[in-house]
């Protein structure tokens, strides 16, 4: 379910508690979306005998009650399936009591699912106005797990670990990623989130199926890049599956792709992750170089980046798309022993 992005609103993530949904909800509505939206339904349940996850009429009126207007244009797409979220669900192997990390949960189709299946679910969402109606939403629609949910209205691009989310040192960390991300800033959030929360062992996200693509290519293939190389630092990388477009609303141009992450216990290596992602930028900035070409503005030289190469057991005149996250970890050890070189022979 890709969501909308919008700026950055505040360096300070705002956490909003079951209370403060309650009561504030209409006017945030009120003050987002102009005075006469209203807020989501609550108390009076004659619409909801059917509680629990979001259809197409629940996600219709959810939309008409907060005064949004999904576009293309923005990346708007909510997911209207029961089917769809309880397998992304079941896909991302959501175990009772564990703790999710959801970031995008928009209406809350796929929160609502999370919470079916027994997680606790700590909840970012940049959008003020769905932040302060998912709690509000979950309260109605599965009441049982309305204290199972934290809400953070933040940037995912902002969270700076546990803090951010409310947490201390002495509550469950996440263990579990799960997230909708547009495709302009998929890449950056997750890279982003793996580095902040170590906790984190299993991730499953939704994005375009080109993203995904891309994600979990292998070295070789035509799509594989940046992306693909720099997520296997921090896991084992694999396509999940394929969401249609028609269990969105609007539905999309496009199919959206799953792919997992099994996160890495350790470290590949012993040495500084920003190290290895320089010679990955340098190696990708202009595709089907040789890397001996590609990486001599950051070698100092062409002969530098020669013999860094050759002391990484790579042949000069192969191309960063062979290479696997491990070439490139090779190289960048490579680089502190090979001294500078006093001119640049090219």
């Amino acid at each position: 379910m890709p969501v909308r992005v919008l700026a950055r609103m505040s360096a300070q993530p705002v956490i909003l508690d079951r209370m403060s949904q309650t009561l504030g909800a209409g006017v945030a509505a009120s003050d987002a979306r102009g005075a006469d939206a209203p807020a989501p339904p609550m108390g009076n349940r004659s619409d909801s005998a059917q509680a629990g996850l979001l259809g197409p009429a629940q996600v219709r009126g959810l939309t008409t009650a907060l005064g949004l207007r999904p576009t293309k244009a923005l990346g708007q797409n909510f997911v209207r399936d029961a089917g769809t979220v309880r397998r992304i669900a079941r896909r991302a192997g959501v175990r009772p009591g564990e703790t999710i990390l959801e970031i995008g949960p928009g209406l809350g189709s796929l929160t609502l699912a999370l919470l079916e299946a027994g997680a606790r679910v700590l909840a970012v969402e940049i959008d003020p106005v769905l932040a302060r109606a998912l709690p509000v939403t979950v309260a109605d629609r599965m009441p049982g797990a309305a204290d199972r949910l934290r809400v953070v209205q933040a940037d995912a691009l902002a969270l700076d670990g546990l803090g951010a989310l409310g947490l201390t040192s002495a509550d469950p960390a996440p263990t579990r990623l799960v997230a909708n991300l547009p495709y302009n800033v998929a890449v950056p959030v997750l890279l982003h989130l793996f580095a902040q929360f170590p906790s984190i062992r299993h991730a499953l996200v939704m994005v375009q199926d080109e993203v995904a693509d891309r994600l979990a290519a292998k070295p070789g293939s035509k799509i594989y890049g940046v992306p693909s190389v720099k997520a296997s630092w921090y896991a084992e990388v694999f396509k999940a599956g394929v969401i249609g477009k028609n269990v969105f609303w609007p539905a999309p141009k496009i199919n959206s792709g799953l792919v997992g992450f099994r996160m890495r216990p350790q470290p590949l290596a012993d040495i500084d992750r920003d190290e290895v992602f320089t010679v990955i930028d340098a190696a990708f900035a202009q595709r089907r170089k040789t890397l001996r070409a590609a990486l001599a503005s950051w070698a100092g030289s062409g002969a530098r980046a020669e013999a860094i190469l050759t002391e990484a057991g790579i042949t000069p005149t192969e191309r960063g798309e062979k290479l696997d996250i491990h070439g490139y970890i090779r190289i960048a050890q490579a680089a502190h022993r090979v001294p500078a070189l006093a001119a640049d022979e090219n």
